[in-house]
């Protein structure tokens, strides 16, 4: 599946991307503040594209088809925000040159629009740590609701509390 906005292409990674991947998942101010390790290698970002990467995972392209982030729907068995088959959770980065252009909300509106019309999705989940303002920001831009706050989580050898938001698909028709 090709998802496409005013400005971006939303595809499939392929094993292509393992360059680019590496040269926006390397930086330490993307991955740890979503909660994932720096990649260390091109050989780590293409077993990440390989292994990690489910099968509604997007690279986030601007038209000339290079990614400069990802976008992903985890369903359920993957995701545990939810057991249901008609929700899923919503995650998504940038590369840091990229912040602030508005690439992000654009390629959410768009994730969330075939969530609900062509995977049948009845509720999106998604959450950041505290900290990560640009995603909360992101979230709210799109319409997503507060959902709860949970402390002590473990991520990276460390506690955070991470804030959970929902939007419904009744809540995504009336915006």
């Amino acid at each position: 599946m090709i998802l496409e906005t005013k400005r971006l292409i939303l595809r499939p990674w392929n094993k292509d991307d393992a360059e680019d991947l590496y040269k926006y998942a390397k930086d330490p101010d993307v991955g740890p503040i979503a909660g994932w390790l720096p990649h260390k290698s091109v050989e780590e970002s293409l077993n990440v594209i390989e292994n990690v990467f489910g099968k509604e995972c997007y690279a986030v392209c601007l038209k000339d088809n290079k990614p400069i982030g990802s976008i992903e729907l985890k369903l359920n068995g993957y995701t545990d925000m939810t057991d249901r088959d008609d929700e899923c959770e919503l995650g998504y980065w940038i590369g840091k040159p990229y912040w602030g252009n508005g690439y992000i909300p654009e390629a959410v509106n768009e994730i969330v629009r075939y969530a609900f019309e062509n995977l049948h999705m009845n509720i999106i989940w998604c959450g950041h740590y505290d900290g990560n303002t640009k995603s909360q920001r992101v979230k709210e831009k799109c319409g997503f609701a507060y959902y709860r706050t949970t402390e002590n989580l473990e991520v990276l050898g460390e506690l955070r509390t991470g804030h959970t938001y929902i939007l419904t698909k009744e809540q995504w028709k009336n915006i």
